[in-house]
């Protein structure tokens, strides 16, 4: 009835109807991780079969849980859109303009987390009422639906670019090159230079777009949700600028198409051969810094003062480490780790 793929490709929705059923399925590149029941085409029975779970059918809600026991007529899929939360890793149903369902990010089949439904009384293992959750998922929904009407709107990207180069200008001083990193796929996305300045003997390579829309997953993970959901990245370096900027290809859409979130001490693993390794010297990670003074090294900019969507935007720092250096902040802590480094001299500029 309704098949539909998140703007960043990560999530797919599917609704399907069976004659007795209609219900929803979020699936990632290989699985369905959540579900939801969205109504019954027949009358309920008192119980759920659990039969019908274990065979894989669609449950049909039992009758003290549904708005309407008798069974309801088939959902128009004419009518029928998604709606994808700003963060790609929930969806919303709407129906002819109502919200027919929720699936939050949260929701997991395998920790018996559904999504939450228009016709469901309660909670049962197939849904939860989505009456009794709209104080707090109506507008989430109206905040995706502002968030894409703006993100489509002529314009819209062009003045993101300003105001963040405007920022990067102050900060930083003024730019040189520009590289595009999304290759026309959302999230969009470019790398900013900003070249060694008299008090500065390094280039500063920046993200320009991460911020425009929140990280998945931060509201279950992260501890200070408003300044941990918007992020830009930036790389201190010698090197020939076009070879560090590489590094952005692979991590400015990382949080998105992965559906992750990275915040300060975060490790990520290259996914490639050691060999093609954009920072080069044996490296095969890179460590996720908010303050990395703590390194040798001259000052570190201050990069701080830009918000967007009424969030505070967060640089990270990119400092490459290796496959052993990841492993030692698994197991100990990144704080361990820039200890260690620290106690190694290792510079937190990147140097060719």
């Amino acid at each position: 009835m309704l098949d539909s793929e998140s703007p960043y490709g990560s999530r797919r929705l599917v609704v399907e109807y069976d004659g007795s059923t209609t219900a929803a399925y979020v699936y990632d590149q290989s699985a369905v991780i959540a579900a939801v029941w969205l109504a019954n085409h027949r009358a309920a029975p008192p119980a759920a079969d659990p039969a019908q779970v274990a065979a894989g059918q669609a449950p049909i809600m039992p009758a003290g849980h549904t708005k309407h026991p008798g069974g309801m007529a088939a959902l128009d899929p004419r009518i029928l859109r998604a709606l994808w939360f700003e963060e790609g890793d929930g969806v919303a149903i709407v129906e002819g303009g109502r919200l027919l369902a929720v699936i939050p990010g949260w929701s997991d089949m395998s920790r018996g987390m559904p999504g939450y439904s228009r016709e469901c009384i309660g909670q049962t293992p197939f849904a939860w009422s989505l009456d009794d959750a709209m104080e707090g998922l109506g507008p989430r929904a109206d905040r995706a639906t502002a968030f894409w009407r703006w993100r489509s709107s002529e314009g819209a990207w062009a003045g993101f670019q300003k105001a963040a180069l405007g920022h990067l200008l102050g900060r930083l001083g003024p730019g040189s090159r520009y590289w595009d990193v999304s290759a026309g796929k959302q999230p969009l996305a470019g790398v900013s230079e900003r070249p060694p300045t008299r008090g500065r003997p390094f280039t500063v390579l920046s993200t320009l777009g991460m911020s425009c829309q929140r990280m998945p997953v931060v509201e279950q993970f992260a501890e200070d949700q408003t300044s941990s959901a918007r992020i830009e990245l930036a790389l201190a370096t010698t090197m020939p600028s076009p070879d560090a900027a590489r590094i952005f290809l692979w991590l400015a859409h990382y949080p998105w198409r992965a559906v992750t979130w990275f915040g300060p001490g975060h490790t990520i693993r290259w996914y490639h051969e050691p060999a093609t390794f954009p920072l080069g010297g044996g490296n095969t990670a890179v460590l996720l810094l908010d303050d990395p003074s703590q390194l040798p090294g001259p000052e570190v900019p201050d990069l701080s003062g830009f918000s967007f969507g009424g969030d505070p935007v967060r640089w990270l720092w990119v400092l490459p480490i290796t496959e052993r250096e990841r492993s030692f902040a698994k197991e100990r802590g990144s704080a361990s780790l820039v200890t260690h480094l620290a106690a190694q001299r290792r510079s937190w500029v990147v140097d060719r």
